[in-house]
């Protein structure tokens, strides 16, 4: 007698995914994917945030500096890129999730070396050694910026929402369709 699989009890509705655990929402796929997924968010979060940085430093050099001094200007200029580093945290976080916690700041703490890698490579390109950089930092803002880079690094971890049980979130229907009431 041949064997014949047992299509017909398989659940007939077409949201059915075999690997997708209904307790935590959470797709079983293989680690070298979820890697590369976080790989992927870990680039684009430091990607976003480093343009952003770089057309507010194009503003803030030319403009801000000369009227208020150094420490100003960037005091002023850390509450922007904190805002546009939780938007493109929670924009990353949640286009390539969802992850476990763990590899949320995983994520954010390969975006923190991708980015002080970047400022470094610009540092010694503009001539200029990185001792000499080090040292040239005021010594408010340099600590304002300290801390601003341990909350960049630690803004995938926090932004992610929770939602039923376990260490993930559940990702969002999309906008129009019918919720579970329904």
């Amino acid at each position: 007698m041949p064997v014949t699989p047992a299509i017909d009890k398989l659940p007939s509705d077409r949201s059915f995914d075999p690997l997708s655990d209904s307790k935590t929402g959470l797709t079983q796929t293989s680690g070298r994917c979820r890697q590369m997924r976080a790989f992927k968010a870990s680039f684009a979060y430091f990607a976003l945030v480093f343009v952003t940085g770089f057309v507010l430093g194009a503003i803030r050099i030319p403009f801000v500096v000369p009227r208020l001094g150094v420490r100003w200007a960037e005091l002023l200029e850390m509450p922007l890129m904190l805002c546009a580093c939780f938007l493109a945290a929670r924009f990353c976080v949640r286009r390539y999730g969802p992850f476990p916690a763990l590899q949320r700041l995983g994520i954010g703490l390969v975006a923190l070396g991708l980015l002080v890698a970047a400022e470094l490579v610009l540092t010694v390109a503009s001539g200029r050694s990185v001792a000499g950089y080090v040292a040239g930092r005021d010594p408010v803002s340099g600590t304002a910026y300290l801390i601003a880079l341990i909350v960049f690094a630690a803004l995938p971890l926090l932004v992610a929402r929770r939602h039923g049980a376990g260490d993930s979130f559940a990702r969002r229907p999309p906008r129009g369709a019918a919720g579970p009431d329904a």
